[in-house]
């Protein structure tokens, strides 16, 4: 088994491209997970889709089957061309995979470097593959460990303080802009997280809040958590809402754009509008004292970020880094266990196996039976002390897979030479 990671990020791929090869509902990632899941060389998936990235963890037993079989699925869900995706992708496997995915639950990867929201998104994706079957024990074992190492990135280092994310660098660079922003006007479209934790920074910086949402019962019950003031207008308002205010925010899960170029009107002031979504909610256009934002577009605030965040970033790095190694010494170690216990119950076999015929011949009273048999164990025990000793002291060793193997060969043991295969301690794996 190797674990298969295939990412796609604000880093390799553009805007467009991210648009196509989101997934905007948990339909559309279900059926994904299925028909990867269909293939013999993969016995476990998840997917994760944000507006920043789309990333794809397996379980395989043969590499290059699988990244065949979920770059076809994925060309054939977005209409992309098979080989610009291979091209466009990161691709790890095994130590580069795990190693990624502990980077992206840190939220060293992401676009806003230690923003709160990935590590849930990563829950989220994680218990609906679960849920549902496409994803078991191996990856299980590695995501545990990811929140895990995103839990120690927090708590070591100041990467998570002031509640980064891309709502907040978007209010941001809206009080970059306005500067004074007290009592100003902006509408929000959207009831989910990404327009919850937006309306709240928005509350911080002083603006007045219109929420705009479909589901306006959704939308009403969001404002009832809050502390602040919030005007919730009905979805048939939203054209004239956007020709009356200076900002706005959008991020909802529509597969398509819902705000489109007839819906702009003339006007005499600036407007700053930002795009948070994936597939964008707003239709590519220009138009007079109208300043669009995507996700992408964010970069400068984002890079005033990374500065500022640089050295307690690699502190996080070398915590990833330490919890990577710790994660293949564990699974080492849980592959040396039932080896250990193998080697005992053989023992207790033969012991059994010795004494019953022992009995049978007479060499033995039936009534010394149970102390020569803790005798003959404490014998065993003591003999097999050093060696089981030994055999978990290797599972740090890079050559633990074959030491197994011939202990396993040499005692006889289920499964023998063939059952664990040689350590593969990868790099990124170039298709």
């Amino acid at each position: 088994m190797s674990y298969l990671s295939i990412s796609f990020t604000h880093k390799n791929t553009d805007i467009q491209t991210r648009e196509k090869i989101a997934f905007s509902n948990e339909s559309s990632v279900e059926t994904f997970l299925k028909n990867v899941k269909a293939d013999d060389s993969i016995d476990e998936v998840v997917l994760l889709s944000t507006c920043n990235r789309v990333e794809i963890m397996t379980t395989s037993s043969n590499i290059k089957q699988s990244t065949n079989k979920i770059f076809d699925t994925l060309a054939k869900y977005s209409g992309l061309d098979f080989d610009n995706l291979i091209e466009i992708a990161d691709i790890y496997d095994n130590t580069g995979a795990i190693h990624h995915l502990f980077s992206v639950a840190s939220a060293l990867d992401s676009l806003v470097i230690g923003e709160t929201q990935i590590v849930g998104q990563l829950k989220d994706s994680f218990r609906l593959a679960l849920s549902k079957g496409y994803c078991g024990k191996d990856i299980s074992k590695a995501m545990n460990y990811a929140f895990k190492c995103a839990a120690n990135v927090r708590n070591e280092t100041s990467l998570g303080t002031g509640s980064v994310s891309v709502a907040s660098t978007a209010v941001s660079k809206a009080k970059d802009i306005i500067k004074d922003t007290q009592g100003v006007k902006a509408l929000v479209i959207g009831a989910g997280e990404m327009s919850e934790l937006t309306m709240k920074h928005l509350n911080k910086a002083g603006f007045d809040i219109i929420l705009i949402s479909r589901d306006i019962k959704k939308a009403k019950m969001l404002v009832d958590t809050f502390d602040f003031e919030v005007d919730v207008q009905a979805y048939e308002n939203l054209e004239k809402y956007l020709n009356e205010v200076p900002v706005m925010v959008t991020a909802t899960s529509a597969p398509y754009p819902i705000i489109k170029e007839d819906m702009v009107k003339p006007c005499t002031f600036n407007r700053y509008w930002f795009d948070i979504a994936l597939p964008r909610d707003i239709e590519e256009f220009e138009s007079p004292n109208l300043q669009i934002y995507a996700v992408d577009d964010l970069q400068d605030i984002v890079n005033s970020n990374m500065i500022l965040r640089a050295e307690q970033a690699k502190r996080a790095y070398m915590i990833v880094n330490q919890e990577s190694e710790k994660f293949f010494k564990w699974l080492k170690s849980l592959e040396v266990e039932p080896v250990v216990k193998h080697l005992y119950k053989k023992a207790d076999n033969v012991i059994e196996k010795k004494l019953e015929n022992a009995i049978k011949k007479g060499f033995i009273k039936a009534e010394d039976e149970e102390n020569i048999k803790k005798l003959c164990q404490t014998v065993l025990n003591e003999f097999l002390h050093e060696p089981t000793t030994q055999l978990k002291k290797i599972s740090k060793d890079v050559e633990c897979d074959i030491i197994l193997g011939t202990v396993q060969s040499v005692f006889g043991l289920e499964g023998g030479s063939n059952s664990i295969k040689k350590c593969d301690h990868a790099i990124k794996f170039n298709y």
